[in-house]
């Protein structure tokens, strides 16, 4: 349950606080109750009225006041309803929930039925209305709700029209459910409430509807009503934990159980039901929509349906409780809750006629609606499915099956009643047998000799004849009292196990309900079975702990998913973020100070003992579904409990009441004798309570006792855990308050919803930077990752739901299911409506294509405007709603560091908002307004791609931007150049450049981060040479600029003789002072080697810093780590292997390092030599070598491998140079794991004599073995290579 039960004091012993009468008030007469949506176009009968609270009994509970506003509207959140004779008037039931500030609850049980109106003057107001009513309406028309009917007007519907046969009967009537005071008898609804600490909803059922009857049956009870209301409120106890409770109604007696405190928290409503009414997959979707904290609306004709199913899962919760508001039924005053921009869940009322989809809700982005009589939900976008669904639902299936329950079943009758019996079919034995059990209860004892001897002493005074008559009614004399309690015990001892109907169905619900809340509790159980091992606990003390929560990691949430199976991650990233796993694990960390909170203590138990049979960690990661392995012992623990009574209350007896009281007219349910019910007498509070801490202190010693014995093997640390107690945190629940409705305390509720929202971005806005940081440092070398891509996109769908439920709040009018899409488009359609009026703004001209003759060559600046970014969503065919493009839109903005500067933007049209927002609005908030700008602007100082990385099949328009090195005069080629962008999703493929122009576009399926680009031409025409600085590529959509360096050759006869280089990119981070993204960026990821290594490797005059030999040899080892450590990272969050291995201090980059130490540099006027010069005189000695049979056995194969790899890329059609040719060599033997075999044959090539001085590193045999070490570890790790780089290759 998600609140918690109790007080101190003896109330908390009692099993009733309140007895509670509503109705109508014959001295205030008819009041239309506007807040229940009064539709003035119903017939009068039709209409609802103020109901008032006749009579509360006692008049207050210290610990639990009386909140007469909250229970008179949930009492009867519909107000009164009347009807004729003509209409059907079968009595109802529902439940109801009162959550206090402190989080605890209270339940209300309420019986409604219709009583005939004796008042002159109601009759007359009513007859006077359907006067007026009929004048207005000369012409018949048959009652309906306006056009416009919203969901406000779909509370405004009676008691009746939750019952389809009501309405058919108002409507067959002669006065087409008309009334005529001459003709008709009018009756009125009235509720009987029993408001309790616990939700013993069956027992409360049964006595409210026994109560009920006494005053409708002949012959009348034995006692007056107050002898039965006294009884409840004062003489029946609260059941101990662990322990059944007897307690007689006024027919028959009632039973109830209460769980022990081992097992999980009372449930009593019935899980079938709820089951039954939604199905078993729609009940595990609602379930999961619960746990992610989304905001729920349940939508029902009946109220107990909508109580039985939140009640239903807020149950299957275990261990973890809702932390939001929660209305199960809310009142039609209350409609304006549904406006909350909080997690909810809440119960609308609806009418037998109301179409749901015409529904009028203020933001549906994250709302998971729920049509319970239809069995029809509507889930959210972008929804993750509950671990393991499918073998979920078959195991529920498989346990309702076994009760005789389909999981198909359709829903029941959709009105639920009370079980009330026809007079006539009540036997007289069944009475008779009734009375005898009210006389005595032969186990218990109430009425023992002393009681007798009081009853024998009143023969002969005044009560006499008023004795006699009860006894001549009942068919027993005082006088036999003996004999039948005689003939009583003789039938017990007959008929131990005799069970009544009822009985048996109690005992199956209670059943069935444990063993479905165990299935849930099991998953549970599994997916956090190592929990309490990512627990931080870092706070020497309580104090210090709460004086810094809000700045402390509690839970290592990195660590415990990269720890989950691959397919609970989408679920677990996200509910690892709600607010009801933060809660579960405060109270973890408080538990080493403080007793623990009861669900905790069970859940924390049940894992000890699942360890201690269970050893999990070999398959820790396994997603294979475990069953529920407690089924059977659960069941068999209620069914022990049911069957056997451990205590049974004292029975209701005479009240010291004057003669005359106590009478009461047949039908009509009386204002019962307040002087006697509102104080019990302080020998039975004493006795209650008592009873109540002896049973408790047993219980709990029996407990404590079964968990030593059942845990001897667990560590003495373990064995602590079980000897706490339970406790409350008092957690303050954000709850309407049902009974101030006045605008002043309306406006403060909505103040706080806009100080809650503020306080939710500052929060997420920080925890979406420092993870950011703390990741992106990781990259740098400054520590270790804290957030994975997973949560880094779960923290993102958050902060998309944030913008959401802000731009919801306080809508004067919806206008779509995205509140800021919504938003967006008025302000689209008000600027371009602006633009065309005005003229002030032409189209933005067409950039004409660079030719190589324009004397400043760069990248074009690129239009960003809030609309420019609305257009590139709109154009997207693969988003289909508004939701959608809404989250599409904050991505987008968030991907170009624009978020805030949009909004900021879309906001400043203030005539536009005010039109659209209330005055309480958090977009008409000032100064919150400008916090909440400022908070997402501190998102500008991380980079993040969570456009790219999410819409990868959408089209994009790239742009390419070739940048020669004009000052040595070579920036015009008349060969026919080429280029191919490739990124992590794909690449562009090879497209031809037009000749005398430096700069294209194309559209191209998302490539994702660009990585390489390969950039070529075929040496035609006189001037083929061809000198490149570098190559811009930008995304136009995301305006992301990468800059692929190059300042080398291309051209034969010139450099290495390459007519092709493969490019690594590198994010170009804007710098103009007047971009809006300016301010904190991160280092680049990626890039192609600098021109001043190269210079520095082949450097002929030996100009440039040579790096030693100590630098190569770590720069070796710091490149294999960097690819050691790229899969260790989860797959989605690798990034390009290519950069790890032909980049800036990539593998290549530092093996060209060690080839090139010791390097004989080229005598004066010889060409320069190249590395890969060294590799084919290397090969061909020795294939010289191999056919002289001078390698045998694998070193012979390992020689022959070398040689076909040499051979292979020297023959191929691409025309990649030198330097190619050996980063084309390292690639290939990386990949095929050859790279630490060729190196020994290298070595010990007498080719290295001649072309390597004495003190090279390549005839150093100790560092070429610790080379060939660090190769070697590469071993276990998949390599595979961009198509850029292998084309072409045939081996």
């Amino acid at each position: 349950m998600s609140g918690s039960y109790g007080a101190s004091g003896p109330a908390a012993c009692h099993f009733a606080h309140y007895f509670v009468i509503c109705g109508i008030d014959t001295e205030s007469g008819l009041e239309s109750d506007e807040l229940a949506g009064e539709n003035f176009e119903q017939s009068p009968l039709k209409r609802t009225f103020k109901s008032k609270v006749l009579a509360h009994y006692p008049e207050n509970v210290e610990w639990n006041p009386f909140d007469q506003d909250a229970v008179n509207m949930l009492c009867m959140p519909k107000g009164l309803s009347f009807r004729t004779q003509a209409d059907q008037r079968l009595p109802q039931f529902h439940s109801f929930i009162i959550t206090k500030e402190d989080g605890s609850r209270t339940y209300g049980f309420v019986h409604t039925f219709y009583e005939e109106v004796t008042s002159p003057q109601i009759c007359s107001a009513m007859q006077t209305l359907y006067q007026m009513h009929n004048a207005e309406h000369a012409t018949p028309q048959p009652t309906s709700s306006s056009s416009s009917s919203s969901s406000m007007d779909s509370l405004a519907s009676s008691l009746d029209e939750a019952d389809p046969s009501s309405s058919s009967a108002s409507f067959s009537s002669p006065a087409v459910g008309g009334y005529d005071l001459s003709r008709d008898t009018l009756y009125v609804t009235k509720a009987l409430c029993l408001i309790t600490p616990m939700p013993f909803m069956h027992a409360c059922r049964q006595f409210l509807s026994q109560l009920h009857r006494a005053v409708t049956v002949v012959p009348a009870p034995p006692l007056p009503l107050e002898s039965y209301v006294y009884n409840i409120l004062y003489e029946v106890p609260l059941p101990a934990p662990g322990r059944t409770l007897k307690f007689h109604g006024v027919f028959e007696p009632i039973v109830c159980q209460r769980p022990g405190l081992g097992e999980l928290q009372l449930a009593d409503f019935p899980l079938s039901e709820a089951f039954s009414l939604l199905g078993v997959e729609n009940l595990v979707q609602v379930f999961t929509c619960t746990l992610l904290e989304m905001q729920i609306l349940l939508f029902s004709q009946d109220y107990q349906r909508l109580m039985t199913v939140a009640e239903g899962i807020t149950t299957l919760l275990f261990p973890f409780q809702w932390q939001h508001v929660y209305v199960p039924i809310l009142p039609a005053s209350l409609f304006h809750f549904l406006d909350a921009p909080v997690p909810y869940l809440m119960g609308l009322q609806s009418k037998e006629d109301t179409d749901c989809s015409k529904l009028e809700l203020p933001q549906e982005a994250n709302l998971c609606f729920v049509d319970i009589d239809n069995r029809y939900i509507e889930l959210p976008e972008d929804f993750p499915q509950f671990p393991n669904k499918t073998e979920f639902i078959q195991e529920l299936s498989e346990v309702l099956l076994s009760f005789g329950i389909s999981s198909n079943m359709g829903a029941p009758p959709r009105t639920h009643r009370s079980p009330v019996s026809n007079p006539c079919t009540l036997s007289r034995e069944r009475k008779a047998m009734a009375l005898q059990q009210l006389e005595d209860d032969g186990r218990n004892g109430n009425l023992a000799g002393e009681e007798l001897a009081v009853l024998e002493l009143l023969q002969g005074n005044t009560t006499l004849e008023r004795l006699q008559a009860l006894t001549k009614r009942t068919g027993v004399t005082v006088a036999c009292v003996d004999a039948l309690r005689a003939r009583v015990k003789s039938q017990l001892t007959d008929k131990p196990g005799a069970q009544t109907v009822a009985e048996d169905e109690e005992l199956r619900n209670a059943k069935l309900n444990v063993q479905l809340r165990e299935v849930f509790a099991s998953r549970f159980i599994t997916m956090f079975a190592d929990y309490e091992a990512f627990v931080i606990q870092s706070a020497p003390d309580l104090e210090t702990w709460l004086t810094n929560r809000e700045q402390m990691h509690n839970f290592d949430k990195a660590s415990f998913l990269s720890d989950q199976p691959e397919p609970y991650l989408p679920f677990l990233s996200h509910f690892i973020e709600t607010q009801m796993f933060a809660t579960f694990i405060d109270n973890k960390i408080m538990s080493q100070w403080e007793e623990k909170e009861p669900l905790l203590r069970v859940f924390d138990a049940r894992i000890d003992k699942a360890h201690l049979y269970n050893v999990r960690a070999p398959s820790l990661r396994s997603s294979s579904y475990q069953r529920c392995s407690v089924l059977k012992e659960s069941a068999l623990a209620i069914e022990q409990r049911l069957m056997k009574v451990d205590h049974t209350a004292i029975h209701p007896h005479l009240l010291d009441m004057k003669i005359g009281q106590g009478k009461y007219e047949q039908g009509f349910f009386p204002k019962l004798q307040a002087d006697v019910l509102n104080t019990g007498t302080a020998n039975n509070n004493a006795l209650v309570c008592r009873w109540f801490q002896r049973t408790a202190t047993t219980q709990r010693k029996q407990d404590q006792h079964r968990q030593q014995t059942a845990h001897l093997s667990l560590d003495n640390n373990l064995k602590e855990r079980y000897m706490q107690e339970a406790r409350s945190l008092g957690k303050n629940l954000r709850q309407p308050k049902l009974s101030d409705l006045s605008p002043a305390v309306i406006a403060q509720t909505n103040w706080k919803f806009v100080e809650g929202l503020l306080k939710e971005c500052r929060m997420k806005t920080k925890r979406m930077l420092v993870e950011k940081m703390g990741h992106e440092a990781v990259e740098l070398g400054h520590g270790e990752a804290n957030i994975t891509g997973l949560e880094e996109n779960t923290l993102i769908a958050s902060l998309c739901d944030l913008l959401e439920r802000i731009w919801s709040h306080g809508l004067q009018v919806k206008q779509g299911k995205s509140a800021l899409w919504s938003h967006l488009l008025l302000y689209q359609a008000r600027e371009e409506k602006a633009e065309q009026q005005s003229h002030a703004e032409s189209p933005t001209p067409h950039v004409a294509e660079r030719r190589k003759s324009d004397c400043c060559l760069s990248m074009p600046g690129l239009c960003v405007t809030l609309i420019q970014d609305m257009r590139h969503i709109q154009s997207m065919s693969e988003i289909k709603t508004d939701v959608g493009r809404a989250r599409a839109w904050i991505r987008l903005s968030l991907e170009k560091k624009l978020l805030s500067q949009h909004l900021k933007r879309l906001l400043s049209q203030q005539a536009l908002t005010k039109n659209l927002y209330k005055r309480y609005a958090f977009l008409r908030c000032e100064e919150e307004k400008e916090q909440f700008l400022f908070h997402l602007l501190s998102l500008n100082a991380v980079d993040y791609f969570c456009f790219t990385s999410v819409f990868t099949t959408i089209m994009i328009p790239y742009r390419v931007v070739i940048i020669p090195i004009k000052k040595l005069s070579n920036a015009m080629t008349t060969s026919n150049p080429w280029v191919c962008v490739s990124g992590e999703l794909g690449d562009s493929g090879i497209m031809q450049i037009p000749k005398n122009v430096l700069e294209m576009t194309f559209d191209c399926q998302n490539l994702g981060k660009l990585t390489t680009v390969q950039l070529g031409h075929d040496n035609a025409g006189l001037l083929a040479k061809w000198l490149v600085d570098c190559v811009m590529v930008r995304n136009e959509i995301t305006g992301h600029t990468y800059r692929f360096p190059c300042g080398r050759w291309l051209g034969k006869g010139v450099d290495d003789g390459s007519l092709e280089r493969v490019l690594i990119g590198e994010l170009v981070v804007p710098c103009g002072e007047e971009d809006p993204r300016r301010g904190c960026y991160t280092p680049p990821l990626q890039r192609s080697p600098s021109q001043i290594r190269r210079i520095s490797i082949t450097s002929m005059s030996g100009r440039g810093s040579k790096p030693n030999s100590a630098q190569i040899q770590e720069a070796v080892g710091e490149a294999v780590s960097n690819i050691i450590k790229h899969f260790h990272k989860p797959e989605k969050e690798r990034g390009s292997l290519t950069v790890l291995l032909c980049g800036e201090n990539s593998l290549v980059a530092a093996l060209e390092q060690f080839f090139h130490h010791g390097f004989k540099s080229a005598r004066l006027f010889q060409k320069t030599m190249f590395i890969w010069d060294f590799v084919e005189k290397a090969g061909a000695s020795m294939e010289s070598a191999d056919q002289m049979g001078d390698f045998q056995g694998p070193l012979g194969m390992t020689c022959q491998s070398l040689c076909h790899y040499i051979n292979a890329i020297n023959s191929t059609s691409r025309s990649i140079g030198k330097d190619g040719k050996f980063q084309l060599l390292v690639c290939l033997g990386t990949r095929d794991y050859l790279l630490p075999k060729w190196l020994p044959l290298l070595v010990e090539c007498p080719v290295v004599q001649q072309m390597y001085e004495d003190t090279a590193l390549l005839r150093d045999s100790s560092t070429v073995s610790a080379l060939i070490r660090n190769l070697e570890t590469l071993r276990d790790f998949p390599i595979t290579l961009e198509s850029s780089l292998v084309k072409g290759i045939d081996l």
